[in-house]
Formats: structure tokens, sequence, C-alpha cells
């Protein structure tokens, strides 16, 4: 039997679980390339998963710490969509995927992992792009590094956001 290592997703499963809130402390850092912002607007921003569940996985989060969509204010629910198809313009041109899986995961028992602050995920996906290693050895195979989906992501943002560093 031969094995597929994926010693960075060790970190995330069995790893010290940090305080306080990873979204607020990422806008906080003031250093988006290290936190892997890559938009903010004026309501929210656009960060990678730094676990995905497929190379490109974004998060648009408003900046307000809220648990729910229904504490956000019009203006906020407003930004959050244009947030997310922002991101699927960006994903489009710089990976071109076959689909999208976009949504919400509201409190643990409908599978959120960060409960406590609102986000909404945008997953591109391929045809084919399920196998079976994530449900026999637990390891999902990621074919791009972070480092260069988040260089390709900037680069497409660029594009679409004009005036933007």
């Amino acid at each position: 039997m031969k094995h597929l290592w994926a010693p960075w997703r060790a970190a995330y499963v069995g790893g010290p679980k940090p305080g306080g809130c990873v979204f607020c402390d990422a806008v906080a850092a003031g250093d988006d390339r290290a936190m892997l912002i890559v938009h903010r607007g004026a309501h929210g921003y656009l960060i990678l998963n730094r676990f995905p569940y497929n190379s490109g996985h974004l998060m648009a989060v408003p900046y307000r710490h809220v648990a729910r969509p229904q504490e956000l204010s019009a203006e906020e629910h407003q930004a959050l969509m244009a947030l997310v198809v922002l991101a699927l313009g960006a994903l489009d041109r710089a990976m071109a995927p076959e689909g999208f899986n976009v949504g919400m995961n509201l409190g643990r028992a409908a599978g959120a992992g960060i409960d406590e602050h609102l986000h909404m995920h945008v997953v591109p996906r391929w045809v084919g792009d399920t196998n079976y290693m994530p449900v026999l050895g637990e390891v999902k195979v990621l074919p791009q590094h972070l480092d260069e989906t988040y260089a390709r992501l900037v680069e497409a943002l660029a594009a679409e956001v004009p005036g933007r560093d």
C-alpha cells in the first residue's frame, strides 16, 4: 500500500484551536498575504480557506462579527453577495472551473467549523474532482499550493476591481 501524506491537514484536525475569531484576527493582522485575504471591500472581504475543499476555495466574510445572516444590515447583505459574485468572476478567470458550490453552514449541527462569525463558501468544482481519497484515505488531494492560488486570484481580482493595489 502506498501512502499520500498531507501533514498540513494534521494542524487543522488535531492541532490546538486558536482563541478569538480567526476571521476577525485575519483582518486585524494587517498582512493580507500571510492571512490569505485576496480582496477587501467596504463591508467585508474574500479570504482563501487555509484548509480548502478544493483549490481556490474562497470565503466571503463580513467585517462585522455576527453569527447569522439576519444580524446583518441590508447593506451588509448586499455587500456579502457582491463579494460572492466577485469571487465567482475571479475564480472563472484564474482557474476556469466547470461549476461551483456556494453556501453557508449555520451552526455546528449544519457543519460549521467556525460558527460564531458568518461566512459564505465559494468552492470551484471540476467534473471528476472527487475521488476515493477523502473517503478511504481521509486525505484530500489538492493540485495547487495555496501560494500559487493566492497569486492567481489576486491577479484576477486586479482585472475585476479597478484601482485595486
